[in-house]
């Protein structure tokens, strides 16, 4: 069995957790909790990292901050994780789905400004698979009409925009480090803010609504409840094992890029064959290999492709179903204009295991099958 993912461990995951039993600190923000914070600062330059429990607590945060209101609308593609729009719609948002560029996935940026109303507050680019969005353009549409930009870099880490870590442009960004991500604590996430002056209120918020940082910092004789909040901090177990991986950071990332290159590499051929599209990845873009997918031709039927993978053994998924197609979507969102490529794209694109230690006898065997499996129906 050639497993999609398998969760990649660097070897000091339990020997940091039992430090951090050993120091008797299991709640939020400690020793560990504060290296990872400090690593991230370093690595994006963002002003501040908040650790969380998810991408998702992070993106609940960035509604807050926002104060996002009932009815306030919200631009994002409908091609992304229900979190991203779950975030928003929690605080009474309207989530708004444009659709997607057909080179890259990601939102199209041309499509932005003619969906923006009096009562838009945020747009919400996808890095998708670790490739920017054409953020200069983003950026620039926002500060025109002043509204706000959360970056969901869910996928982002360790990949960058013209040399800027995905995450650290916008107001803030979200990351996450789920155990399908690159670097992992199972469950667990980031909240990137960008703005020196955003940072305590986003505190606050993380610390259930109360000033408890800037009392353990001294800045204050007391903490109480200063605004809504809500729990949003990881035990300090959790980020032991997730400094473990952030110090294996760049070598987990590298790893990542020759298993992706070798894909790339090996469909060549087919995509020349008209038969299946590589991803694209813009010349401003350094992506961090998050997956490997392909796009199958229009005709080719994906449902046999992923079953004759299945039967040889091979773990390839199909990604995410459009928001704008589910029930949720329907009742909470509305389109802007067409969504035709996300219809379709979604509909053809396969995933294709990607993981550290996925051998090149491996490798080579996934290539084989698919490519027997696409060439059948060719």
């Amino acid at each position: 069995m050639i497993e999609f993912n398998r969760p990649h461990m660097t070897g000091n995951e339990f020997e940091y957790i039992a430090q951090a039993k050993r120091g008797h600190v299991l709640a939020g923000d400690g020793p560990f909790t504060k290296k990872c914070s400090s690593w991230l600062e370093e690595i994006t330059g963002c002003a501040k990292a908040l650790l969380t429990h998810s991408c998702t607590s992070a993106l609940e945060m960035s509604a807050l901050l926002l104060d996002i209101a009932p009815g306030d609308e919200i631009i994002m593609p409908s091609y992304t994780f229900v979190s991203t729009a779950n975030a928003f719609v929690l605080r009474g948002g309207v989530p708004v789905f444009v659709d997607i560029r057909e080179d890259t996935l990601n939102l199209d940026e041309t499509l932005i400004e003619s969906a923006i109303t009096t009562r838009t507050r945020a747009i919400v680019p996808v890095h998708y698979a670790g490739v920017a969005c054409e953020m200069d353009t983003i950026m620039d549409i926002a500060r025109r009409y002043g509204i706000n930009v959360v970056e969901d870099a869910a996928q982002g880490l360790m990949a960058n925009y013209k040399g800027r870590a995905l995450g650290s442009i916008g107001d803030f960004g979200a990351l996450s480090f789920h155990e399908t991500k690159n670097i992992i604590s199972g469950e667990g996430g980031a909240l990137m803010v960008n703005d020196h002056s955003k940072i305590h209120r986003a505190e606050t918020i993380r610390e259930k609504g109360t000033d408890r940082s800037r009392f353990f910092r001294g800045e204050v004789d007391k903490y109480t409840w200063q605004e809504v909040g809500s729990s949003f901090l990881p035990g300090d177990l959790v980020a032991a094992f997730l400094w473990a991986q952030m110090e294996e950071a760049q070598t987990i990332t590298d790893l990542r890029l020759s298993i992706w290159s070798r894909y790339h590499n090996a469909f060549a051929s087919l995509e020349r064959a008209g038969v299946l599209r590589r991803p694209f990845i813009p010349q401003e873009c350094g992506h961090n290999a998050h997956m490997y997918y392909v796009l199958l031709r229009e005709d080719i039927d994906r449902h046999k492709i992923l079953q004759e993978l299945k039967q040889h053994g091979i773990g390839a998924v199909f990604h995410y179903v459009p928001l704008h197609t589910s029930p949720a979507g329907q009742r909470y969102g509305r389109l802007h204009g067409s969504l035709a490529l996300t219809d379709t794209l979604s509909e053809r694109l396969i995933r294709l295991p990607l993981w550290v230690g996925l051998t090149n006898e491996q490798q080579s065997q996934v290539v084989e099958v698919l490519s027997r499996a696409i060439c059948r129906q060719a």
